[in-house]
Formats: structure tokens, sequence, C-alpha cells
């Protein structure tokens, strides 16, 4: 059964963020190369496994995850697509982790990053984010803006009418992102059209603390574009990828942020969930102890934020 929500997706967001004085959040993206060789071994083992049985170690190692960082992070953002090369199976346990991280307590952004028009476009809504029985429990939703504003209508629709969040790309934390976003049409970059068109989606649409719902996908490996951006969508919230594994660092962080120090989510995936592999956690922690490295490594990223978030007088506690 679907949850009651009282407030919207930004402020229940914020209440979290601030009550676990914590501005990042996990990625669940448990890519094979990530997942530890004893769950290999028990799930697949030489004859390389069933659909299901590999299903249902995505599971495994996704809940031992979220056991060891649900409170102290505010939310979690699952990307569909490890479970989704496993067909109907992976998509069932997708769900099933969604549905577990909310059980504890976590927000969940899906990172789904769709994108299409008309009535696929509505189907779409319809699953991740209507309030219907058989729909996705998440939060929040990631999705492509690049076939126009009919790519996105339906998804602003069902967003408002359900207290849902929506994450729009604008600028990704990836290199090749400037092939097409960095480019100039009217004396501005593509990405600054986008960040127009995400800011007066949301306008009509704000929260207690004066956030919309309707937020941003600003990658952190951007420094100057990202804190070109803040400055255009200043009641919109951002999703920042990029952190850890990227290359992203906590010092290029602060510019995201307002000057309540709010209006960003800072996340890392593998930094966080593959940290058992890391030179700086795979003295203290064997690979049977993934999830308290993870724990170690949230910790950490907390931390680092915070701390140049005060230097900035950025707080927002």
């Amino acid at each position: 059964m679907k949850r009651k929500v009282d407030l919207m997706f930004t402020d229940r967001l914020i209440e979290r963020i601030i009550s676990m004085k914590n501005h990042s959040i996990v990625g669940i993206d448990p890519s094979y190369s990530i997942i530890p060789q004893f769950l290999k071994d028990k799930y697949i083992g030489d004859n390389g496994g069933s659909i299901e049985s590999i299903s249902e170690m995505l599971y495994v190692f996704s809940i031992e995850i979220i056991d060891h960082i649900y409170d102290i992070v505010p939310a979690v953002k699952p990307q569909i697509a490890f479970f989704e090369r496993y067909g109907s199976a992976g998509l069932k346990i997708f769900e099933k982790v969604c549905s577990y991280a909310k059980e504890k307590g976590l927000l969940v952004i899906a990172d789904i990053k769709r994108g299409d028009i008309g009535s696929t476009c509505e189907a779409y809504a319809e699953y991740y984010l209507s309030n219907a029985t058989g729909s996705l429990d998440c939060d929040a939703i990631t999705i492509n803006p690049y076939l126009g504003r009919d790519s996105i209508n339906p998804f602003v629709e069902k967003c408002i009418d359900n207290d849902k969040g929506l994450f729009i790309l604008v600028k990704t934390s990836n290199k090749s992102s400037i092939d097409i976003q960095d480019l100039i049409s009217e004396q501005k970059r593509i990405y600054e059209h986008v960040a127009g068109i995400v800011s007066s989606l949301g306008e009509d649409f704000k929260g207690e603390k004066g956030y919309s719902p309707i937020g941003a996908v600003v990658g952190g490996t951007f420094k100057e574009e990202g804190e070109k951006l803040r400055q255009l969508m200043k009641n919109c919230y951002c999703l920042v990828p990029g952190f850890g594994a990227q290359g992203g660092v906590a010092s290029d962080l602060p510019g995201y942020f307002n000057e309540d120090g709010l209006g960003a989510v800072i996340n890392s995936s593998r930094g966080i969930i593959g940290a058992y592999l890391q030179d700086k956690y795979r003295h203290d922690y064997d690979e049977k102890s993934y999830g308290t490295a993870a724990r170690m490594a949230a910790i950490s990223m907390r931390d680092e934020i915070n701390k140049c978030l005060r230097e900035e007088g950025k707080m927002a506690w």
C-alpha cells in the first residue's frame, strides 16, 4: 500500500537532510564488478547461475548496503539499468529494493532517465509517479528532457498531483556531455536553455522552504557550470552526481548550494557501495564486510562535504 504524504517532496527531503546533517545520498548501482566474490560464488557458482539467482544476488547485495546506511543518509538512488538487464526478474528485484529502502525510512530517487512523448510518456509517468496499486514505490525520478517539453509535461503533472519529485537532466557529469549540452544556441549553452525550462516549470510549485519539486541533475564534475546553474535555478533542488569515482571532490561543491546551505544533494555510487575494494578500506574490511565499509565511506563523504560548506559559511543547521 502506498504511503500517505503530508509534505511536498523537497520539504520531506530537506527535513531528512537537516535531521541527519547530511547532504549526501547513495547510489545503488550493483554492477557485476562491485559485487563481492563470495556472493557470486553462492548465487552464480561455476554454471553461470539462473536469471532468478542472479537477481536474488542483486537484492541481497543492495539490502546489505541499505541496512548499513539508512540511518545516516537521507535518500538512496537505485539505478534501474543494473536490474532491468536481467529482464522481468531483475525489474521485480528493483521494485523490492525500492520498497525495502522506503520501509527503512529512506527517500527513494529512482534513477530511470526516461524520456518519450505522447501516450508512451504518460505510461511511464503513471508507473513511476502515480500512487496507484502496482506503480513503483519511490519518491522521485530522473528524466531526460532532450525530446522537448512533450517529454516532460506528463511527468510534471503526475509529480505535482502525487507529491513526488523530478530531477531533470540539465548538465550531466560525463565528459562527453559537452558534445551536445555545451553547444551554443541564441548566445546560450543548450544546458542553459534547459535550465530555464526547469526553473519555469517549478515556479508555481514551491514547498515550505521555497524549493520546487521540479529539480535538476547537475554534474559535480563541472564546477564553473554548476555554480552558474545554481544562479539560474535558485528555487530548484539539484541532484549532483560525479562525486568520488568520477572525479568530483567536496571542495568543488559549495557553489552548488544556495546561501541557506540547501539546494543540492550529492550522490556517490561506486565510491560508497564498492568502498571495500578501495585501498583506504580494504585493509580493515574484507569482502564480507562490504556493508560496513560502505557505511564508513558514507560517513567520510558526509564529513568532507560538511567541512567544505562550513568553511564557505553555508551550513543549514
